[in-house]
């Protein structure tokens, strides 16, 4: 934590007017808190369709009736089960998704921040939740974004909110042989910094994937990831007495928050491998900026593309 996380605390976020007409986005985790409020907003600002991506289909629906009831607009916000613990539920979304007549944005919001060890899938919880699915999804959901690039000559949004604190953390694990593997071993895991750690590899897997994205000869596809700051919202219900301390006195509005989420949607190409916070590009932390953050973000982005063949065969080929 430092003086530039209080300073940003505090800034004055833009209240969404841009429209997205005719538009179809995906939210993940929208079932509340800052994904439940961005697709507020999106379907204020006369979204086509909405899909509001939850794991619990009562709460997703809830969500929905209180969109409705706010916007006065029906028959635009529809609800899908994923849940990010299941690498199987995330290729059932992904292949839902691709059926769609277009796809403007995914907006991954989704993520867990935990104090408690446990298994989902191959992984920690936390690195299969925020990391593994995360991208699973994105590279899954790819093609459909490429798409509706061609077919609607529009830029497509592929947006993953991660946070500042992924500058929070040493990542002693980057020194390990295999970062996911030590990632997984609950005999040395620090669980106090692996949700800074998520947020980091998110960064770092971002940063590169971004690059193969420029790099490759299909339709440009935006790949940000932003910083929406500390916010009231349910991230934090396990994470432990001193983020909820923090929060009373320092957090955004829920709303405010997810100014940021649709902020980064509306960015344009500038914002295409970029950092966002407060609404702009921002540099990320100091390692992710070094010449050893380059190498373990290398390091990252082969381990994970490997595991994330070995679930997908054949999705790393979805980059170009």
């Amino acid at each position: 934590m430092d003086i530039y996380f209080l300073r940003d605390q505090f800034a004055r976020l833009p209240y969404p007017t841009t429209k997205h007409t005719g538009q179809t986005i995906i939210v993940t985790g929208s079932n509340v808190g800052l994904g439940l409020e961005a697709a507020r907003h999106f379907t204020r600002l006369d979204a086509e369709k909405v899909i509001l991506a939850v794991r619990n289909l009562e709460k997703g629906e809830a969500a929905k009736r209180s969109i409705e009831e706010t916007t006065s607009r029906k028959n635009v916000v529809e609800v899908w089960q994923l849940d990010l613990a299941s690498y199987e539920s995330v290729k059932q979304f992904a292949k839902k998704a691709n059926e769609l007549r277009r796809l403007d944005a995914v907006v991954e919001n989704a993520g867990i921040a935990t104090a408690n060890f446990t298994i989902f899938e191959d992984n920690e919880s936390t690195i299969t939740t925020n990391v593994v699915s995360t991208f699973l999804l994105a590279l899954m959901i790819l093609p459909k974004l490429q798409e509706t690039a061609t077919k609607f000559n529009v830029t497509p949004y592929l947006t993953v909110v991660s946070s500042e604190v992924h500058g929070w953390t040493s990542f002693a694990e980057r020194n390990s042989a295999n970062i996911f593997d030590t990632l997984s071993n609950k005999e040395t895991a620090n669980m106090a910094e692996r949700y800074p750690v998520s947020k980091l590899l998110e960064v770092f897997y971002c940063r590169e994937l971004a690059e193969r994205i420029r790099n490759s000869q299909k339709p440009l596809v935006v790949l940000n990831y932003l910083n929406p700051g500390l916010c009231h919202s349910d991230l934090s219900r396990d994470a432990g007495w001193f983020l909820t301390i923090l929060k009373f006195f320092l957090a955004r509005t829920t709303e405010v928050g997810s100014r940021t989420l649709v902020s980064a949607t509306e960015g344009g190409d500038a914002t295409h491998g970029q950092y966002l916070s407060c609404c702009q590009v921002a540099p990320p932390s100091k390692l992710v900026r070094s010449e050893e953050g380059a190498k373990v973000q290398k390091r990252v982005y082969d381990e994970l593309s490997a595991k994330l063949e070995a679930i997908q065969p054949g999705l790393m080929s979805n980059v170009g």
